[in-house]
């Protein structure tokens, strides 16, 4: 049995191409390579340049946007009694939001997961509010639905609090009658 290569070398006997390139051949092959290559370093060279300006680009479109962004007036910017209950009120939430995370595995992660999307809500919620209270920072009803809105927040990580106190108790209380 011939091997496939031997056949190849038998079917094409005589079509190879047996004489010697032209003088030059070997620094027209080299110029052509280099060419290339250095086609290929211009190429990337470009796209590099290309991306940097790119990338800052987006770095000043993205100050721009934030420095000339409507922004809304927070409650602490209203009078020092306001700066003291929202920063009640954050510390608050930022407390519970840190034992809410200690609870957090897999028996508690749903009821968690679906608490912290209604506090996103809120939280889009209160940066409306934001943007009305700077139009008429004077309306009392704006500011009373900010601290409500906070006040909401806290109602919602306590009340998640309890339903993991409760998860906590079936699930010790299950384990029990297993045992």
């Amino acid at each position: 049995m011939q091997s496939e290569l031997e056949k190849l070398f038998e079917n094409h006997q005589g079509k190879f191409d047996m004489f010697e390139p032209d003088s030059g051949h070997l620094e027209r092959f080299k110029n052509k390579l280099e060419n290339k290559k250095t086609a290929k370093k211009n190429a990337v060279l470009l796209f590099s340049k290309i991306a940097v300006a790119a990338s800052i680009a987006l770095l000043v479109g993205l100050w721009i946007g934030s420095s000339y962004g409507s922004k809304g007036l927070e409650l602490a910017e209203v009078s020092t009694e306001m700066a003291e209950t929202q920063s009640y009120f954050v510390a608050t939430i930022q407390q519970e939001l840190k034992l809410v995370e200690v609870e957090r595995n897999s028996d508690t992660e749903q009821i968690i997961n679906d608490a912290l999307e209604r506090i996103t809500e809120l939280e889009k919620k209160y940066e409306l509010l934001t943007l009305e209270l700077k139009e008429s920072s004077e309306d009392r009803r704006i500011i009373y639905a900010m601290i409500s809105n906070f006040q909401s927040r806290i109602d919602i990580l306590q009340s998640l609090l309890e339903r993991i106190e409760s998860v906590k108790e079936l699930k010790k209380q299950h384990d029990e009658n297993y045992v």
